[in-house]
């Protein structure tokens, strides 16, 4: 939304809120699915777990990634078929895959044997998918350690589940969150032909691969302020290229998935904070540095304020002629809780005052998800969701 334009509906929100754009989202969902033509959806529910948000994707035809069983309960009373949810952690005790199994979910991700064994016992004549480790390299958030195995790791856990009465039905990649490159993508892409070349020689045909999340939100801005200017554009080519590729290779047809959740959400989504203080300190080095103190921070609402930061918008301040850099940080007696680990400054009104209203942008992946219920006494956001022009932060 244009700030200037947007004067008046910015400067009248009087609390503190998280605000989500549901019409924003329904346009975002039906953009990629007309870049990616045949991809079924699976919206990774950790990233907006707000009931209106996943109530307006499964009216869509959205299905959900789901991390355990409350989240897949969720995904069911949003009105989603269990068809369409899938139990998307490689990380799921016994007693977690018996819920979802009976919850009717019948598609599990795994990327060891260890776990397979368990769903074959708990979740007998399941559908499985492996999940294939990628280096992470170009995304913000790697998450190259904790999930996934290596190719050959793949056959051995997917030729166990056909032999322990599971349906191995497919593989899966998740080249990190907010992957900034084209280069991450063709890798993992790379990585899955291999592993679906590996798997025909063993006699194991799949039905589907899961592309996973990564795609790119493009309102962030880095540490220092600057826009980040992911390739969206070459990022789909690459990845309808690589879809034909991987078609042909296979000897059955082969359908796809794709789990986003920040694409979907986080540029429609705003936090309304507001000024606690803006001050300037000598720091031990001998700087003198100015902090702005927000209301919202690290512990309710902003979570990832450690690799990027948000536009911010003062509505009381849109023509002011002086700015400073500084430091933005949010209300809690934690060192953690600021942008870029307190290291980097970005440009903000001189005339900023405590009370004044702040308009935090592309805030809505993560924010509900990683609020905490009270540190510090600062009790999570309420959140908002709006349609239309009223909900363009």
């Amino acid at each position: 939304m244009n700030a200037r334009k947007g004067r008046e509906p910015l400067a009248a929100a009087e609390t503190d809120r998280i605000v989500y754009d549901l019409t924003g989202i329904e346009h975002q969902y039906d953009t990629l699915l007309r870049e990616l033509p045949g991809i079924d959806i699976r919206f990774a529910l950790k990233s907006c777990p707000v009931d209106d948000v996943l109530h307006c994707l499964a009216a869509r035809g959205a299905g959900f990634d789901a991390a355990g069983p409350a989240e897949i309960a969720q995904a069911l009373h949003a009105g989603a078929p269990a068809g369409l949810v899938h139990y998307g952690n490689t990380i799921k005790s016994d007693q977690d895959i018996a819920a979802a199994h009976r919850l009717g979910v019948r598609t599990f991700a795994t990327d060891s044997v260890e776990d397979v064994t368990a769903i074959a016992a708990h979740a007998p004549r399941a559908r499985v998918f492996c999940r294939l480790a990628t280096s992470g390299d170009g995304a913000l958030w790697g998450l190259n350690r904790k999930f996934g195995c290596a190719p050959e790791d793949a056959v051995r856990v997917l030729a166990t589940a056909r032999a322990a009465g599971l349906t191995p039905a497919g593989l899966s990649v998740h080249v990190g969150s907010q992957q900034m490159t084209t280069e991450g993508w063709q890798q993992a892409l790379d990585t899955l032909a291999e592993t679906l070349t590996a798997l025909a020689g063993r006699g194991i045909v799949l039905d589907h691969v899961n592309l996973g999340g990564g795609l790119p939100a493009l309102g962030y801005q880095d540490r220092h302020g600057n826009p980040l200017d992911p390739p969206l554009d070459k990022i789909f080519t690459v990845l309808r290229e690589g879809m034909d590729h991987l078609r042909g290779l296979s000897p059955a047809p082969l359908a796809f998935v794709m789990e986003p959740g920040r694409h979907l959400v986080a540029d429609h989504g705003a936090v309304r904070a507001h000024v606690a203080r803006l001050t300037r300190r000598r720091q031990p080095d001998g700087t003198d540095v100015h902090w702005l103190y927000l209301s919202c921070g690290k512990f309710n609402g902003l979570y990832e304020m450690d690799q990027l930061t948000h536009r911010m918008v003062f509505p009381g301040h849109l023509d002011a002629a002086e700015h400073v850099r500084a430091v933005v940080a949010g209300p809690s007696c934690d060192s953690d809780d600021a942008y870029g680990e307190g290291r980097h400054t970005v440009r903000v009104p001189a005339s900023v005052t405590s009370g004044d209203p702040v308009w935090i942008l592309s805030a809505g992946a993560y924010a509900t998800s990683y609020m905490t219920q009270g540190f510090n006494g600062i009790r999570p956001l309420p959140c908002v969701c709006v349609r239309g022009q009223e909900g363009q932060h």
